[in-house]
């Protein structure tokens, strides 16, 4: 890694375009501190902090969700916006037929997703601030004329501006930066909470100075999980395939091998995302409606973090959402006709219909060795760090060490196809 950004300062335009990305990662972090008027932020924290799913996305855009500052929404309405396009484009044929019309159907569907990150942004800042904001009297009512419903309405303006504007910066480092911009959003975001918690930590050494026992065993550790999970997320299963020679006039093609790589964690973060969000939505569905307060009330109790109840519904949701995720991401019939059409085969398989049994097979098993590490890694943080304070088990939570660990990986192959791609335009003059 640390190779890779050596040679990529090396190269003009590659060091314009991570300087740029740094800047306009620094215009977000700015964002996350801009305070918005009205508002009183320990009160807002203290009701953020009692939602594991709104704790997560808080730490996801770097505190500015507890902090209720500008950039509180964050990247969350864009990305459950996207979320939504690519479950919607699997059962609506419209949809689908959009997405594989090449560059054109992907700026249809770019447009429509921004549409729809509005009115997710408007929503979700409606529910956080009647359910957590108003309940908590977090809003300075005398500053919008004792009015409630002009106080939300200004509030609803502003989050949803602001989650406007970081998908903006967002697309920005997409198209002239490096990388994908969404994903560097939220690892600046996280890297951004971990660290300001370890600053924190750092300052209670003065007083306890067993507290730097504590943060260099904590330490160790992460470097150990971060380890595993870089191993576990190169992994894969390489099937190999056998393409046929053909002669074309007086030229013979293929006669070449090839492999297909299906990954055990194809599906990513994306099934813990998931399950989070259902065993969470319920509760803040519950908490708007005041004639559901004992409801709500009743959900919280049962679904705590650590009850069995709810460990036993997050592992069925990570393993649900994982079959479903990798049903998304790879189909067997689609690749099967691939391989069938361009001369290949797998051998001992036959093409067409027993080649698609046997890749759903395969698919099927390491979906499930997938499954099992999620829901391992869902639970693995908290039980090694269980005798650590609260403060630093929440530096890194189990999405953020995976979210971390994927972009680092995704933004070194990026750099690495960057230079490749400069090298031979160097060669080729």
């Amino acid at each position: 890694m640390f190779e890779t950004l050596k040679n990529a300062f090396r190269n003009k335009d590659i060091r314009k375009k991570i300087l740029l990305t740094l800047l306009i990662l620094l215009i977000f972090r700015v964002g996350c501190y801009i305070p918005v008027p009205g508002l009183l932020r320990d009160y807002f924290e203290k009701q953020i902090s009692g939602n594991t799913f709104l704790t997560l996305m808080s730490d996801i855009t770097g505190g500015a969700l507890s902090s209720g500052t500008l950039f509180a929404l964050g990247i969350g309405p864009y990305i459950n916006a996207s979320i939504i396009m690519q479950l919607l484009a699997v059962g609506i044929p419209p949809l689908e037929r959009l997405s594989k019309q090449g560059e054109e159907g992907k700026k249809k569907i770019a447009k429509i997703t921004r549409l729809l990150t509005i009115v997710l942004a408007v929503v979700q800042a409606i529910g956080i601030i009647v359910n957590f904001a108003n309940s908590g009297n977090a809003i300075k009512l005398d500053l919008f004329f004792d009015s409630k419903i002009f106080a939300g309405f200004y509030m609803t303006i502003v989050y949803t501006a602001g989650a406007m504007l970081v998908m903006w910066l967002g697309e920005r480092i997409t198209e002239y930066g490096i990388g994908n911009g969404i994903s560097m959003i939220i690892f600046i975001g996280i890297l951004s909470t971990a660290g300001d918690t370890l600053v924190n930590k750092f300052a209670q050494v003065v007083s306890d100075p067993m507290v730097l026992v504590e943060i260099a065993l904590f330490v160790v550790l992460v470097v150990v999980i971060f380890f595993l999970i870089v191993f576990v997320d190169l992994a894969e299963r390489k099937i190999p395939v056998q393409y046929a020679k053909q002669v074309r006039g007086t030229k013979m093609y293929g006669g070449q091998s090839s492999v297909i790589p299906m990954k055990i964690s194809g599906s990513g973060v994306m099934p813990l995302i998931f399950a989070f969000a259902i065993i969470s939505f319920p509760s803040m569905i519950m908490s708007l409606v005041p004639a559901w307060q004992s409801a709500a009330t009743w959900w919280d109790s049962v679904f705590t973090s650590g009850s069995w109840i709810y460990i036993l519904v997050l592992c069925v949701l990570i393993f649900a959402f994982s079959f479903f995720y990798a049903q998304i991401q790879f189909n067997a019939e689609d690749v099967s006709k691939s391989i069938q059409q361009n001369g290949g085969f797998i051998q001992g398989i036959r093409p067409g219909a027993p080649t698609a049994k046997y890749l759903k097979k395969i698919s099927n098993r390491i979906t499930l060795f997938g499954a099992i590490y999620l829901t391992l890694i869902a639970f693995v943080p908290s039980l090694v760090f269980s005798w650590a304070s609260y403060d630093l088990v929440n530096v890194f939570s189990t999405t953020g060490i995976l979210i971390v660990v994927s972009v680092a990986l995704e933004l070194d192959k990026q750099l690495q196809s960057q230079i490749m791609m400069k090298n031979y335009k160097g060669f080729l003059k």
